[in-house]
């Protein structure tokens, strides 16, 4: 049975006073989601959205996992509709969600906005997720190169995020993964300051969670201008392990998260 062997790790930075950013590791399930510079209560949104996914994940464990990942984008969505309509101040409120989950032998993927998922593979770094921001459809449209993009103003304006506004578009897919993969999701905490081959170095660590420090300490190194969360994970075979999972960043207040009875009157059936 193909499982997570993971490390993680996550810091406020030495710039902001909260970590917007929340994530969940566990052996089968693994989420980063970053609260939208700017906005409203992204503290919320993040936490929000990362138990849903989570508690969601716990709750079905039968069901399709491309068809469950997107209900929870849409289920965090209703949720922070309902936060905001709750309490006005959040108004705004919105995180991006990167997360995989394991189910029948298969890795499945599902983004929003701008945190990241990278495999490394034989030494070997590639990118696995889109950003979904003004930027990037500059480059997609032939107006920026690579290089420009990572030295643009706007490069972390986001065009895609789960919010109480208007529904996600989440882009799920299944991950043609190997035994002996580490995959690596991680908000731009890190990507905005520490560069692929820094990054490609930190990921050679042999222990997940010597790896996951070493990014977070590599992106503080740089000025920790951000909150940065960093989950590090092997493909690995195995006997099923039951854990609950570790909880990072926002995931560790309870109280940020809208409705945590909304998965058990909302899941699929």
């Amino acid at each position: 049975m193909l499982r997570f062997s993971y490390g993680a790790a996550s810091h406020v930075g030495l710039v902001r006073e909260t970590n917007e950013d929340a994530g969940f590791a566990g052996p089968y399930l693994q989420v980063v989601a970053d609260g939208v510079g700017g906005a409203a209560a992204g503290e919320v949104a993040s936490a929000t959205t990362t138990y849903v996914v989570s508690a969601l994940a716990a709750a079905c464990p039968e069901h399709d996992p491309g068809e469950l990942l997107a209900d929870a984008v849409r289920m965090a969505h209703d949720e922070l509709r309902r936060g905001v309509e709750d309490d006005a101040t959040r108004a705004g409120m919105a995180t991006t969600l990167t997360a995989a989950l394991i189910r029948r032998g298969t890795v499945t993927l599902v983004h929003v906005g701008d945190s990241r998922a990278y495999l490394l593979r034989d030494g070997a770094l590639t990118r696995l997720s889109i950003d979904h921001t003004f930027v990037q459809s500059m480059v997609d449209a032939g107006r920026l190169t690579p290089e420009e993009a990572v030295r643009h103003p706007y490069r972390s304006v986001v065009v895609n995020s789960v919010n109480g506004d208007a529904a996600a578009g989440p882009v799920v897919q299944d991950l043609d993964l190997h035994l002996g993969d580490r995959l690596l999701l991680c908000s731009d905490g890190l990507t905005d300051f520490v560069p692929d081959d820094q990054v490609a170095a930190a990921l050679a660590e042999p222990d997940p969670d010597d790896a996951a420090a070493r990014l977070v300490a590599t992106a503080l190194a740089t000025g920790g201008r951000d909150n940065v969360t960093c989950l590090v994970s092997d493909v690995q075979d195995g006997p099923e392990v039951k854990a609950d999972g570790r909880l990072l960043g926002a995931m560790l207040d309870p109280g940020l998260v809208v409705d945590p009875a909304a998965v058990r009157k909302g899941r699929p059936s």
